[in-house]
């Protein structure tokens, strides 16, 4: 009795994985099949094409708001480690009052709605006469990518072992030699780690970039979603989003691979 209410548990855990699977990407598999579906409005399958993504290729405004897409994305994700990880490694060994409001500070845009913090962030740059453009969109970016860096570096500081620097430097080596043989190559996995996550954050953002972009600084998101208001625009975004989705899944896969455990800090060699 017990063998068979166990596999009938296991079948109904299996059946509602399944279902939860389902319904969490049952709608990317069948925006993937559209892409390549000679249908205009993919109500019914009309043979195989890859007419749309012809149609991709030569949409100039679509290609412009890709390349400011990746430009800002870049920035946002070189600015947002670098300062995220300077923020975490602050907040991680020096332990003050100061220390825990900066902490404070770091958290508080991951629980503030994007639409306030695009608001805020808009009122600000008008308050100040900063003409909106890309680069108001970059200082944003950076701005809200800072505390998910910070934030996973934190909890790389954890099995940190601050140890291996005080021996660097009684083996005789230089803040230099410390900083580029021990901390970046025991850090380094986690922060390519954190720029995969703010190139992926950068990338997806629409509310906070709709809030703080001008004339011509246009990005990926703010055009699929004038592009989603006609009809004759849905193949187009379909295959634009099939690459985007398989794009996404390599930096996660990419991210998760970097993100493991390294190895013993013991091994870094410190010194000739």
């Amino acid at each position: 009795m017990k063998a068979a209410s166990s596999s009938r548990t296991n079948l109904a855990g299996s059946a509602l994985l399944a279902l939860v699977v389902l319904f969490l990407y049952g709608p990317l598999i069948v925006l993937i099949g559209n892409s390549f579906n000679a249908s205009k409005y993919g109500g019914r399958w009309a043979g195989f094409t890859t007419h749309w993504y012809v149609d991709l290729v030569k949409d100039g405004a679509t290609l412009s708001a890709l390349g400011n897409t990746l430009l800002v994305a870049t920035v946002a994700g070189v600015g947002a480690t670098i300062l995220g990880s300077v923020a975490a490694w602050s907040i991680h060994h020096f332990k003050s009052p100061l220390q825990r409001l900066h902490l404070l500070l770091t958290q508080l845009p991951m629980v503030v709605p994007d639409m306030w913090i695009g608001v805020a962030m808009q009122v600000f740059l008008i308050q100040v006469a900063w003409s909106l453009s890309l680069g108001t969109v970059m200082i944003a970016h950076v701005t809200f990518c800072v505390c998910y860096v910070t934030a996973l570096m934190l909890g790389r500081m954890q099995s940190f072992d601050f140890s291996v620097i005080e021996a660097a430097r009684d083996l005789g080596a230089s803040w230099s030699q410390v900083v580029l043989r021990v901390v970046l190559p025991l850090l380094g996995p986690s922060m390519v780690a954190a720029f995969i996550l703010s190139l992926l954050l950068s990338i997806d953002d629409f509310v906070i970039t709709f809030f703080v972009s001008g004339p011509g600084s246009s990005t990926l998101p703010n055009r699929v979603f004038s592009m989603a208001k006609t009809s004759r625009s849905f193949p187009v975004i379909n295959a634009l989003s099939t690459l985007l989705i398989f794009a996404t899944l390599v930096l996660t896969l990419l991210g998760n691979r970097l993100i493991r455990p390294n190895a013993n800090p013991k091994n870094v060699p410190v010194s000739e």
